[in-house]
């Protein structure tokens, strides 16, 4: 789990991620970091750009540091930080690959999936729960989406 005086840190960091985000997708962005503290993936969403419902930032960023971790696809020792409460799909994804901390930004009460809506991550009937720690950076990372729902409200 990344250390608490590091969680600002890393959220500024999917923020920055996050800005980068196809037109037309939902910015959140995702970052994977090792237990030394590296940034070993990041993503955006990209479900428009690649017309694809699985292709959200933090199941991209899970593929990715999968692919560069070492130990297949078991993610231990990382964290995922993510700017936007993952839904249900993210929030299992997370925990099938074995990431030791999730950290998310926003809070999304609609389709949130780790203490909003649900709470995937930890049920205590899985074999595995990461440490999660919500509401990091909140307001910046909820003014993203809001801005984003905004300006496409108003095309």
């Amino acid at each position: 789990m990344v250390p608490l005086h590091l969680r600002d840190g890393w959220m500024r960091r999917a923020l920055e991620v996050a800005r980068t985000t196809p037109a037309g997708d939902v910015p959140v962005g995702a970052v994977v970091v090792n237990a030394a503290g590296d940034e070993i993936a990041s993503a955006v969403n990209e479900r428009e750009h690649r017309g694809d419902p699985t292709a959200h930032a933090e199941v991209l960023a899970l593929r990715a540091a999968a692919e560069r971790h070492g130990d297949g696809w078991r993610l231990t020792g990382c964290t995922l930080v993510v700017t936007l409460e993952p839904c249900t799909m993210c929030a299992g994804a997370a925990v099938l690959s074995r990431v030791d901390g999730l950290v998310f930004g926003a809070w999304e009460p609609k389709t949130g999936a780790v203490g909003s809506l649900w709470d995937v991550v930890r049920d205590r009937r899985l074999t595995h729960r990461p440490e999660v720690v919500g509401g990091v950076l909140e307001t910046d990372a909820a003014g993203l989406v809001r801005d984003f729902f905004r300006t496409a409200n108003d095309v």
